[in-house]
């Protein structure tokens, strides 16, 4: 099926299995078998399992799950990586599975680009060199790439650096060298997978604030893969939860921990600050004849601690406002019952 134009990527009932005869099992009755029970009955491990969804341009998708979940086997699907068992990839309209080895070095090259958790920095070269090394092997003249590799360091915050080599820098600044890299050759898509699992929590956190900033400004399409929650709620306009190499729920962040899709995903979000991934949405009611119409107006999309301060101090309830149509209304008890109920529990 060909890309549209809101679609960046498209995955349809890709499959990735390990082991004897894996093309076989798909179509199967043993297909439908769990991933212990496929494993010991055909010695094969499915990895990734009948999974589909789409991707917007200019969206943060972020792919988590636990170890072993299978999220990094199907991020490194979607470039082949690894050579998927079956379905199909599509990227910006391009048929990746079925690609030849020439369209996918070009894809690799100029379309898509990764960043890993070990950065895989050359040693022996600057940092300018490191960022620019992708544009070299597409053959662009030195002093081009030079100049492009130049404003990536300054884009990603390493101005002065530029002849410093990996060894001098931190493993926040290395990981920085690792975007400004993979910006480089202006790609349609970033692919990250676990980019700062290994990162100290304050540079982490540093990182994930960076790529906020930039997709502020740059608005790529990204594919994020974390183990961590809380990265995938900061980050992630919405979030795929995979387990045993299955889809179990996607959603934007707020529907996630509001409408978990079942027990697991409910214990994922459990320890989650709601009033801080709650938007109006999930806490709004049906509007009355009776409510007043004075209140504070805010959109439906407004995260819930956000609104708190203005909802607490009118004397009216707040209004909850889509496209100019008034969609729901937000009481005070409404408010509290997340955000002081909220304060409880940590006290």
């Amino acid at each position: 099926m060909s890309g549209t134009d809101d679609t960046a990527l498209r995955v349809e009932g890709l499959w990735k299995i390990f082991g004897p005869h894996a093309e076989r099992i798909i179509g199967s009755p043993d297909a439908a078998l769990s991933r212990q029970e496929l494993q010991a009955k055909t010695g094969c491990v499915s990895a990734v399992k009948d999974v589909s969804f789409d991707v917007a341009p200019g969206e943060v998708f972020v792919v988590m799950g636990l170890s072993g979940s299978g999220k990094s086997t199907l991020v490194r699907c979607l470039t082949r990586l690894i050579e998927p068992t079956a379905g199909t990839v599509t990227i910006d309209g391009q048929d990746v599975t079925g690609a030849s080895e020439a369209q996918l070095r070009d894809l690799r090259r100029r379309t898509v680009s990764m960043v890993f958790q070990h950065f895989g920095l050359l040693p022996h070269r600057q940092v300018i060199d490191n960022v620019g090394y992708g544009l070299e092997v597409r053959g662009v003249k030195k002093a081009e790439r030079r100049r492009r590799a130049g404003e990536l360091v300054d884009l990603v915050g390493l101005s002065g650096y530029e002849r410093s080599y990996p060894d001098q820098l931190s493993g926040g600044m290395q990981q920085r060298v690792g975007l400004a890299r993979a910006l480089a050759n202006d790609p349609s898509i970033l692919l990250f997978d676990e980019p700062f699992s290994a990162l100290d929590p304050l540079i982490r956190r540093d990182m994930q604030n960076e790529v906020i900033r930039l997709q502020a400004e740059l608005r790529k399409t990204m594919v994020f893969v974390t183990h961590d929650l809380q990265e995938a709620l900061k980050l992630g306009d919405r979030i795929l939860i995979m387990r045993d190499g299955e889809i179990v729920q996607i959603g934007k962040p707020a529907e996630v921990v509001a409408r978990p899709a079942d027990d697991y995903v409910r214990d994922f979000v459990s320890d989650v600050p709601r009033s801080h991934v709650l938007t109006l949405e999930y806490v709004m009611r049906a509007p009355r004849p009776d409510d007043s119409l004075e209140g504070p107006v805010m959109s439906p999309d407004t995260i819930v601690r956000q609104a708190a301060k203005a909802a607490l101090a009118s004397a009216h309830p707040l209004q909850v406002v889509r496209d100019g149509s008034l969609v729901g209304i937000v009481d005070d008890d409404e408010i509290l019952r997340v955000v002081v109920a909220e304060e409880g529990v940590r006290a």
